[in-house]
């Protein structure tokens, strides 16, 4: 059950990817003022902004069906891993007990949107100072929109500010459905959201090394000349800028990307679970009551 829900997770965010890239294209935008504002496209419109959205919409209904129904048969709870907690939502519920499904399918897919957007955050900021003609990076800043414009500490503080006022938002509905405990005070329920924003960070230990391996595949294989190897080797070297001065070529081998590899594995998950688990080991957490 929990792969169906990544795969369906997975769909949903190309349906929103697909409605978004509706209003990114130049032939929807343009007004007939400019020369490319009176051209149309040869074949008709398939599919239509609302129609997406109403079709993201089915879908998330309808799994949340799925999942009330086929849930207590199989003895699935449904959880959703935020790192520093993991909220269970509970499968046995009373006959015609929605709510919390509901409110999982919606959860489920928030989270793994705004990953992804975080992840397109994270690479334009990464190539930032450069690729300002490369089409990959341009598409990635379209997605992003006025975000990807914006002083680099306000796209960093923007995860951890966003997920904690959500967190709050959300909060009361979570408690009132016995799906977290309530805080003591409004402070405390800030610092969680924090450390849920933080969290977001060490999702990127499963996008940065992808980009390092590919790299160093592609230093020593030739794929051709195409934009997204050039912007997969761009986002690389910027990367490994810190690690340049470093000895890490001997002869015709550059040990830079596996070494990369190894730090952010080192920082985004042994160090965090080490951490987390000599402090459990002392009864002791993190995250406020």
């Amino acid at each position: 059950m929990g792969l169906i829900d990544f795969i369906l997770n997975l769909a949903g965010v190309l349906l929103w990817l697909s409605w978004r890239s509706i209003w990114s294209d130049p032939l929807v935008k343009t007004r007939p003022a400019t020369l490319i504002g009176t051209l149309r496209r040869a074949e008709p419109s398939r599919m239509k902004g609302w129609q997406l959205l109403a079709g993201l919409g089915i879908l998330l209904v309808l799994r949340a069906v799925l999942y009330r129904q086929i849930g207590p048969e199989a003895d699935w709870t449904p959880k959703l891993d935020l790192f520093f907690i993991v909220l269970a939502f509970r499968s046995h519920l009373p006959p015609g007990h929605f709510l919390p499904a509901m409110v999982f399918s919606l959860l489920s897919f928030a989270r793994i949107l705004i990953i992804g957007y975080f992840w397109l955050m994270v690479l334009v900021v990464i190539n930032r100072r450069n690729l300002e003609s490369d089409p990959v990076h341009k598409m990635l800043r379209l997605h992003l929109g006025q975000v990807a414009r914006w002083p680099l500490l306000l796209q960093v503080l923007l995860p951890l500010v966003s997920i904690t006022v959500l967190w709050i938002a959300l909060h009361p509905l979570l408690a009132h459905l016995e799906i977290t405990g309530r805080v003591r005070s409004t402070a405390h329920l800030a610092e969680q959201g924090f450390l849920i924003g933080v969290a977001l960070f060490f999702t990127l230990q499963y996008l940065l090394p992808v980009f390092l391996l590919l790299h160093l595949f592609a230093s020593y294989i030739y794929f051709g000349k195409n934009p997204l190897w050039d912007f997969i080797g761009a986002t690389a070297l910027n990367l490994l800028a810190p690690l340049r001065r470093l000895p890490l070529r001997i002869a015709r081998f550059d040990f830079a990307p596996l070494a990369g590899v190894l730090l952010i594995l080192f920082l985004l998950h042994w160090l965090p679970n080490l951490v987390l688990g000599r402090m459990a080991e002392n009864n002791l957490t993190l995250w406020p009551q």
